[in-house]
């Protein structure tokens, strides 16, 4: 696995256009939400904004674990030299952390230094065991350095205490899982992490170690105490939980527990996992259905508010969803299966992982949309011009731009979408937050009806006419003066839906009457659609929940 990390090649491109961060911005991701870890990056000024990242969007109160070794004028001229054993050699005296991680950046790829030799040389005089970050920018990207990083920190620490004897091995009487891959920066990734505890506990595994999110890293030797390891973010944690069952035969669940049925079906593979240790079985038969079955019934919200008249108008509406693999994933299933929702364009910046994320939402989506540059999939969406958008932060710029309904759903995202509130995007909880997200940034139901009954209806075409067929459309005094009555939100629509009408009935001369004829012809067919689709039973209750 680790091998065929490394051969992970990509084109280089300005990280200004990825929708992933450089390399050396995911193992301070790791480092910094650990416990007694710290990262050094080796990197000019600017580069070490993973310091501002970390304590404004996450709110965090304590100094983020993450030095940076200055490449300035004088490393320009004379290579870096000392400086980066001094700085792991100062931090290790200072914080005395295990491990201290020195990662290299592209600015020491271009002065061709050997970071390896470097941190080899401060390990030496070091108070604190230093692991170099094996990444390299021209093969991988942030969410890459990541999960490889972590995959290292986690490597070392059993070998090392296997070495002393102090490796734990033995299972503890009540079950026990490891949740690998919360890092920081994610989206709602500390509610995500409180809500799988949550979960956990109702179903009665206990939580062995959470990494890297607040775990202790000098406990990673009794990471083999758990009975099998979860990983609910693909991105980061899956490279760790492939080491751990090579090396100690500890089976992994990487489903993400998001939406009503794939939550179902998480929390019943873990039942599965409890009970397939056979050097220690259950002392009684795991039963997980009655939870299911119960917070099926009790908790989401999602199915049944989408039946509502004001949610109704985003049911049947297409959507383009980037993302990474896993919030893309959820994002294509769960509105198409669970909300009435359907993917006209779908998929993730995760070259690596595209393949798996497209065979799990084929059937819900109509095609597939797999960049790592944002413009381009800015791009996509521009000449596609669908009726709601799902995405990252940059897919929210266009959808801003082109008064499209918008929804963060997947990193790399704003400040915004780090709230302050309990938000997770996981569980059954989180359902109910997925549902918010998708449908708020419509037109609510009522307020659709009283858009159409007034000409505005957001998700009918608006014909703009020419400065030729403007010319020929006289307006009398009277119909300008109905017009400045209309509210401003909808008079330019309404305007449009006039003329429109008057040119299909070789009308000139635009009156009041005009208006009005055109206005009853608009609430006739708006009558038409509401009694052919049904009313508000135009999309059924799921049938798990009927």
């Amino acid at each position: 696995m680790e091998g065929e990390w490394r051969k992970r090649i990509f084109s280089t491109k300005p990280a200004h256009r990825m929708h992933a961060g450089p390399a050396h911005i995911g193992t301070p991701r790791v480092a910094s939400p650990s416990k007694n870890a710290h990262a050094i990056m080796h990197a000019p000024p600017g580069d070490d904004h993973s310091n501002v990242m970390r304590s404004m969007p996450e709110r965090d109160r304590d100094f983020t674990p993450v030095t940076a070794s200055m490449v300035d004028r004088h490393v320009l001229a004379r290579g870096s030299q000392d400086k980066v054993v001094d700085n792991t050699n100062r931090k290790g005296k200072e914080e005395r952390p295990d491990p201290i991680a020195p990662t290299p950046t592209c600015t020491s790829s271009i002065l061709q230094e050997d970071p390896q030799n470097l941190v080899r040389r401060a390990s030496i005089t070091s108070d604190s065991d230093a692991i170099p970050a094996d990444v390299n920018h021209h093969r991988v990207d942030e969410p890459q350095a990541a999960d490889g990083t972590s995959e290292q920190v986690v490597r070392h620490h059993p070998n090392k205490a296997r070495g002393q004897g102090t490796l734990g091995r033995s299972l503890a009487n009540i079950p026990s899982a490891n949740t690998i891959g919360i890092p920081t920066l994610g989206s709602h990734n500390q509610h995500d992490c409180r809500e799988s505890k949550r979960s956990s506990r109702d179903i009665g595994t206990r939580i062995n170690q959470i990494i890297p999110e607040g775990g202790f890293v000098g406990n990673l030797n009794n990471l083999p105490k758990a009975r099998f390891n979860f990983v609910p973010h693909r991105e980061v944690g899956l490279m760790t939980a492939v080491y751990l069952d090579e090396e100690f035969g500890m089976p992994c669940i990487s489903m993400t527990p998001a939406g009503i049925i794939d939550t179902a079906e998480c929390i019943r593979q873990m039942q599965e996992r409890v009970g397939k240790w056979a050097s220690a079985p259950p002392k009684e038969k795991v039963d997980h259905e009655p939870y299911i079955d119960q917070h099926t019934r009790s908790v989401p919200q999602a199915a049944w508010s989408s039946r509502s008249i004001d949610r109704q108008n985003s049911t049947g509406k297409r959507a383009v969803i980037p993302g990474d693999a896993t919030h893309a994933t959820a994002m294509t299933k769960i509105p198409s299966r669970e909300m009435g929702i359907r993917a006209c364009r779908a998929g993730t910046y995760c070259k690596h992982d595209a393949e798996r994320s497209n065979e799990q939402v084929r059937g819900s989506r109509d095609e597939i949309l797999v960049t790592d540059d944002h413009t381009e999939a800015g791009d996509t969406i521009g000449r596609v011009e669908p009726p709601a958008i799902s995405g990252t932060q940059m897919e929210r710029h266009v959808g801003k731009r082109l008064d499209t309904p918008r929804g963060v759903t997947s990193p790399p995202v704003h400040i915004q979408n780090f709230p302050s509130g309990y938000r997770p995007s996981s569980g059954y909880e989180g359902t109910n937050q997925i549902a918010d997200s998708v449908h708020n940034p419509h037109t609510l139901g009522t307020e659709d009806h009283l858009l159409d009954i007034l000409g505005g209806h957001d998700t009918e075409a608006v014909t703009e006419s020419s400065p030729i067929e403007q010319d020929m459309l006289i307006r009398s005094p009277e119909s300008q003066l109905g017009s400045s009555q209309i509210p401003r939100s909808v008079r330019g629509k309404t305007k449009g839906k006039t003329e429109k009408s008057a040119r299909q009935n070789g009308i000139t001369n635009i009156t009041v009457e005009v208006m009005y004829a055109a206005r009853e012809i608009l609430g006739t067919q708006i009558m038409t659609k509401t009694a052919s689709a049904g009313g508000a039973s135009r999309y059924p209750m799921p049938h798990h929940l009927a």
